[in-house]
């Protein structure tokens, strides 16, 4: 009798102690584990290709981190830009004219229109801008709404309305679209007659350096910056096509070129990695006016 109530606390002992365990373990995980979630960065990657190196930053959707548009009043450095907006990252923007340093693309800010290239007279008066005029004045833009508490990144024509329920914060102009097609006839890059090409002011099928952003089916964004390789000057690089195949192979499903060639470039932990080379392979360090930030930010709505 005395061995089997012995036997019994010893039990009972065995299951109270297991449960206490339990109970701990749970407590620990409700108050951490299953409650924080994992800290999502920033990822920087090199592909390293046969006629270019790309150089892609991905920001995860739902981070601490947010893509806006900035513009300066002067052309300027992307290491500049990112000491005046305590930017973690920055690639180079919407296009301009380098003589006369006026922006050739719409730019908003924080609501604002801060950049017109309706007033941009050499745009604007080129003769030979006149046939496409509506379609340049009509480019594709990144676009960052506020849609009730929720933030959303977008990318669409400048004629495109905005989602109801939604407030335009940022908008950075470029193009062409890249994806799910390329727009350049649609956004005056090039122009066809009789089968010819008559345009192309991109030189869209012809190898160079190039910037793009990206929105992937997770939300996330991803920016990618070709980058011609110093020993093949004149036949490194992407065309846009070969942009826009990479960009899917990424898992973008909506793209959009950036200003590319000399303005090619990209700013990351302090260092800014260029695109352009010139004949004899020396990197071509170019000045912008406008970009998009990566910036750690607490969205305020």
């Amino acid at each position: 009798m005395k061995s089997f109530q012995s036997l019994l606390q010893t039990l009972s002992l065995t299951l109270l102690v297991y449960l206490c365990v339990s109970l701990s373990k749970l407590l620990r995980l409700s108050s951490s584990e299953a409650v924080t979630p994992p800290e999502q960065d920033i990822q920087y990657k090199s592909h390293h290709l046969e006629q270019s190196v790309i150089h892609t930053l991905l920001i995860p959707a739902g981070s601490k981190f947010s893509v806006r548009s900035a513009i300066s009043s002067e052309l300027t450095t992307l290491a500049n830009f990112a000491q005046q907006h305590q930017a973690i990252a920055v690639i180079n923007g919407g296009f301009f004219d380098p003589k006369n340093q006026k922006t050739t693309s719409y730019i908003f800010r924080q609501g604002q229109l801060v950049a017109d290239p309706r007033l941009n007279e050499r745009l604007i008066n080129n003769p030979n801008n006149t046939p496409y005029l509506n379609k340049i004045l009509d480019r594709t833009e990144w676009r960052r709404y506020h849609c009730g508490q929720n933030l959303r990144y977008d990318i669409a024509l400048r004629s495109e309305p905005i989602p109801t329920g939604c407030s335009l914060v940022d908008v950075l102009g470029g193009g062409p679209r890249l994806l799910p097609e390329i727009g350049s006839l649609a956004e005056g890059f090039i122009d066809v007659s009789e089968g010819k090409v008559i345009r192309d002011a991109l030189g869209s099928n012809q190898p160079n350096a190039r910037s793009a952003v990206g929105i992937t089916s997770e939300g996330n964004i991803l920016l990618a910056m070709v980058a011609q390789k110093p020993e093949a000057p004149t036949t490194s690089g992407m065309s846009l096509a070969a942009l826009a195949e990479f960009m899917s192979s990424q898992g973008v499903e909506e793209a959009m070129n950036l200003d590319g060639g000399s303005s090619s470039a990209v700013y990351y932990q302090g260092r800014t990695f260029y695109g352009k080379v010139d004949k004899q392979g020396n990197q071509i360090k170019r000045k912008v006016l406008s970009v998009l930030l990566v910036q750690e930010t607490i969205e305020v709505f």
